[in-house]
Order: structure tokens, then C-alpha cells, then sequence
């Protein structure tokens, strides 16, 4: 006859008090300047129900694209999607103005973007550095972050067209880093 085996698994309170004295000592340790800017992340997250639809996120002050132009974005459209309950599809257009810039943030859908003119510099979630010329496109995963978009050129505008395939009511399109 075998004796019984008892094995006592850590329970999920005890993983969670765990991380967060980590997390407590991390904060802890972390330089001032690195607690100002996680206070302003989360106020960042906190606060994206407030902003516009697409407004591009806050800039660090003193950053390169605080002196630099913001996009200018209009729906065009949304409308639901009748045969795929629950979600639309909304068509916006991204004016950038010469060195326009629009910091990290991510989409809640999936996200196809047309040049319609210009160029586009853009950067998903730690891959390449691309340059899209009119007629070239790119497409976002949903919730991928999206680094940075920009129009490197200092005389010319650009401008993209977004299609979106989002939960129904078309919004909110923009989501914090």
C-alpha cells in the first residue's frame, strides 16, 4: 500500500503578493525621474477616455517632438458591418503637415493604411523603420504598438488614409502605449 503524497501548490493570492512586493521594491529603487514618467503613464492610460478619438498621445516635455507639428485626422465614415455582428469599419484621413510627428500608441482593431501623398515614416512594435511613398500601404495588428509616424519631409505634406475594423460604434480609435 502507498502512503499518500501531499503537494501544496502556491496559490494565486501568494503569487500575486509576491510580485507586487517586487514591484514595491522596484519602485523603490527606480530613479526619480523613471516614477515621474510611470505617475505619467498611468495618467496617460487613465485619461485616454477624455481626449479625442485620435488626438496623438502626450509628449514628454523637453522631447524632439515637442517643437514638431501634430496630425490633423477627420472620420469619414462608420459604419457597422452586417455580416460580421458586432464590429464596423471606419475610414479616417491623417493629414501630416511638414515634420509632423505622432508619438507610440496602439489601435484597438486592425488597421490598413493607404499613402495618399507624401511620405510616411512609421515603426510597429520594436520592427524596422519603414518609408511608405503615395500609392504604398501597411497594415496594424490589433493593439500592436505603433512606435511613431512621421512626415520626414520639412516643405512637403503627407497624407494617409486609415481603414479601421473595430468593435461597433467606431471608436474609441486610439488607445495610450
Amino acid at each position: 500500500m502507498k502512503a499518500a503524497r501531499w503537494h501544496r501548490t502556491p496559490s494565486i493570492g501568494a503569487g500575486l503578493a509576491g510580485l507586487s512586493l517586487v514591484l514595491a521594491a522596484g519602485w523603490a529603487l527606480m530613479p526619480r525621474t523613471g516614477q515621474q514618467e510611470a505617475v505619467q503613464w498611468f495618467a496617460d492610460v487613465c485619461s485616454a477616455v477624455a481626449r479625442p478619438m485620435f488626438a496623438s498621445a502626450p509628449v514628454p516635455a523637453g522631447s524632439e517632438a515637442t517643437a514638431r507639428p501634430a496630425t490633423q485626422v477627420k472620420v469619414l465614415s462608420c459604419e457597422a458591418l452586417p455580416h460580421v455582428p458586432g464590429k464596423s469599419v471606419t475610414t479616417v484621413l491623417v493629414d501630416f503637415p511638414p515634420l509632423a510627428y505622432s508619438p507610440a500608441h496602439r489601435h484597438p482593431g486592425s488597421v490598413t493604411a493607404i499613402i495618399v501623398e507624401g511620405t510616411i515614416r512609421s515603426q510597429l512594435g520594436g520592427g524596422p523603420v519603414g518609408t511608405f511613398k503615395s500609392g504604398e500601404t501597411f497594415f496594424e495588428p490589433p493593439n500592436t504598438l505603433h512606435m511613431f509616424a512621421e512626415n520626414p519631409d520639412p516643405v512637403k505634406p503627407a497624407k494617409l488614409m486609415a481603414v479601421f475594423v473595430t468593435d461597433t460604434n467606431c471608436g474609441p480609435l486610439l488607445l495610450p502605449p
